[in-house]
């Protein structure tokens, strides 16, 4: 990112089911329902979500950069949309994002939101839904992960994920994936990684689905032009333990309807009947986002003379 240039995310719904949007292969058309803008220089990103009694919870990340540490807020809306409440749900010391919402076999809820700045990757359980979590313990994870994408498949667990720290490359070209028994791991590397290299097609971006037709579509980041600049859909054809065979489709983009958000759009997320992403506009007032540096930077200096 440039200076001066601040990128600015903003959540909305598609009353669409995701596979209908794979298989039109554009947002053109499709109306956005938006949620609230969150303030100056904040934003609502990675937005993931699941229907319960009537309900859907949408979470995302929360952003302000003033701050520069993810947080992770639940929105509760109803069948039309309206949002009953809305709230944060899971703060730690270190930034969260991308916060993917499921359930376990028993019922239970999880959440497996981006961690990698802990150095390893967390998951959740809902003690109250969708309010209050606790990290799930015992964990074994393949390291540190960037937008872990987790899919049940053909009896066992399947992980699409970008490794926090890939020597020598950028977190936005590469895709790995791993496989287990279980959720919470032991997760076991595909012997092919990494199984994609391609700044166009390999960093998830969403939830994966399964179409009629048996192929798994994963949601990938295109980020040739800019960090999230599309969404390409990602047709993988054959996934074993063993082997692995992908080919991208069409780049979906951010409709010009959208304006201001159409300079990037990197989540496509399934939740049922509703499709959940997230677009962009970039901000180049070079003097506001210094007000803001300036601003952060004082409080830190601040709160780390009280340290000593």
């Amino acid at each position: 990112m440039g200076l001066g240039r601040t990128d600015i995310w903003q959540t909305g719904i598609i009353n669409r089911p995701l596979p209908d949007i794979i298989r039109a292969g554009t947002l053109d058309s499709m109306p956005v329902t938006w949620l609230p803008d969150p303030g100056s220089f904040r934003f609502l990103a990675d937005p993931f979500g699941i229907w319960h009694e009537d309900r859907l919870y949408l979470f995302a990340e929360a952003y302000d950069y003033r701050v520069k540490v993810g947080r992770i807020d639940v929105f509760v809306l109803d069948r039309t949309l309206r949002i009953l409440s809305h709230r944060p749900v899971l703060v730690e010391p270190w930034h969260l994002s991308y916060p993917v919402i499921m359930r376990d076999t028993d019922g239970s809820f999880l959440m497996m939101p981006e961690s990698g700045a802990s150095g390893t990757q967390r998951l959740y359980r809902a003690t109250d839904f969708p309010f209050h979590w606790k990290a799930v313990e015992n964990c074994v994870f393949p390291g540190a992960l960037i937008d872990a994408s987790p899919l049940f498949h053909d009896g066992r667990w399947w992980l699409f994920y970008t490794p926090w720290n890939e020597a020598a490359r950028p977190r936005i070209d590469t895709l790995h994936v791993a496989w287990a028994e279980r959720i919470s791991g032991p997760w076991h590397p595909h012997p092919g990684n990494p199984v994609r290299r391609d700044i166009h097609s390999a960093r998830p971006g969403g939830t994966p689905v399964v179409m009629e037709d048996g192929t798994i579509i994963l949601p990938t980041q295109d980020c040739a032009r800019t960090y999230g600049g599309a969404i390409t859909p990602l047709a993988i054809t054959t996934l074993t333990t063993s082997t692995f065979a992908a080919h991208p489709l069409a780049a979906l983009t951010a409709p010009p309807a959208w304006r201001p958000a159409t300079d990037g759009l990197h989540t496509l997320s399934a939740a049922g009947p509703v499709t959940l992403v997230d677009a962009k506009h970039t901000s180049r007032s070079v003097i506001r986002r210094a007000g803001v540096d300036i601003g952060r930077m004082t409080r830190e200096l601040m709160q780390r003379s009280r340290r000593y």
